[in-house]
């Protein structure tokens, strides 16, 4: 899962480097994809993106650390080889589908086949004995979700309205993306922190994570009937704004590993803030913020999230030291500054907007080509500490 993540990282971005730099900045023709005479550049990007990148890292992370959750043991092959299949074999055809069209339902079809097989699995662990099950019930609550979001893409694809469109958006994200990285999150942070600083007091309060996964289904809800988010999203910013404050450790901050997961949390109290001010302001300037807030919780949060929880993951199952090298750090400052980028170029009245897109997206390939670079090989070696694996 965690490869395929890496392959489809680098090549989505890579894609919409492409497209950013010829359809909006104007630096090089815009490539004629047949596919994006049905599909718009946007849509396809929202989907390369939400469902086709975070997905495979999302799998590969909950399918090891769910069943340790529930103290079910290691799950068996047949329980994520056959879903892997059916979603790299409809990744493929989707990526055909920029010169052969009609392939794109079929594409979107087997990925929501191994879609429903991951969420069975996860639903399967819920149902686990044990004596937490609110985090890994929460994830397969959202992954049910994320296969009625690409379900909705595939409506979309195969002639449906716009409003299919809007809705695969709104459940991919507000749906899918968010609840499983806030309860990963909630679960995970104070406990990395606790294991690496000594004295360190575990909070994980049961009411925020709940307010927060409120929040962005009613938020997914409210954005997609047109309707003002401002009531989901100023709770929101207060309890991740708390959540960011407890958490926080002077000590953690001079740990690498650790730093990254707090920066990237930190990211999500000002991304509901900025969808807020933008909810609240809609009538007397409307959409004056753009994609900032959508850009702040996508690259600000789930990206940088996804790049230390990731690494982290690959360096304990590869047999190495759990540290941050410098290709990590300088891949992670590249994010962060691809994030700022981002986020800047939606201000109002911003010069060279769309050079800032383009800017952004290259800093955003360049940080992730550099991290596959030094951590993709673990993928395909043997373990360094010669234990199996």
């Amino acid at each position: 899962m965690f490869l395929s993540g890496v392959v489809q990282a680098v090549a989505a971005m890579a894609f919409w480097f492409v497209e950013v730099g010829g359809r909006y900045a104007g630096f090089w023709p815009v490539p004629g994809w047949p596919l994006l005479t049905l599909f718009p550049a946007s849509a396809l990007h929202a989907l390369l993106i939400g469902c086709g990148v975070f997905p495979f890292f999302v799998f590969g992370f909950i399918l090891t650390a769910g069943p340790r959750w529930q103290g079910a043991g290691e799950l068996p092959q047949r329980d994520y080889v056959p879903a892997f299949i059916l979603l790299a074999g409809g990744w493929l055809l989707i990526w055909a589908a920029l010169l052969l069209p009609q392939l794109l339902v079929a594409g979107l079809a087997l990925a929501m086949g191994g879609w429903s097989a991951v969420a069975l699995t996860l639903t399967r662990l819920a149902s686990h004995r044990a004596s937490q099950r609110e985090h890994i019930a929460c994830v397969a609550v959202a992954a049910w979700l994320g296969v009625a979001g690409l379900g909705a893409f595939a409506v979309f694809a195969a002639g449906g309205a716009m409003a299919w469109l809007r809705l695969g958006i709104a459940l991919a994200v507000w749906g899918f993306l968010l609840p499983v990285f806030l309860t990963v999150a909630h679960r995970m942070l104070p406990f990395f922190t606790s294991s690496a600083v000594r004295g360190y007091v575990v909070h994980r309060p049961a009411w925020a994570l709940r307010v927060l996964l409120g929040a962005s289904l009613a938020h997914g809800a409210l954005s997609f009937s047109e309707l003002p988010t401002w009531p989901a999203d100023l709770p929101a910013m207060l309890v991740a704004g708390r959540l960011t404050w407890l958490w926080w450790s002077r000590t953690a901050m001079a740990n690498r590993m650790l730093s990254v997961l707090h920066v990237a949390f930190a990211w999500l109290a000002p991304a509901f803030g900025l969808s807020a001010l933008q909810s609240l302001l809609r009538e007397v300037m409307p959409g004056f913020l753009g994609q900032a807030p959508l850009h702040a919780l996508t690259l600000g949060f789930f990206a940088s999230m996804m790049l230390g929880m990731v690494s982290r993951v690959t360096l304990g199952h590869s047999g190495r030291p759990v540290a941050a090298d410098d290709v990590m750090w300088r891949a992670f400052l590249m994010m962060q500054s691809a994030a700022v980028l981002r986020v800047v170029s939606e201000l109002p009245a911003m010069p060279g907007r769309y050079p800032l897109m383009w800017l952004s997206a290259l800093l955003w390939l360049g940080a992730f080509a550099l991290w596959a670079w030094r951590y993709a090989p673990a993928y395909w070696r043997p373990r360094e500490d010669g234990e199996a694996g």
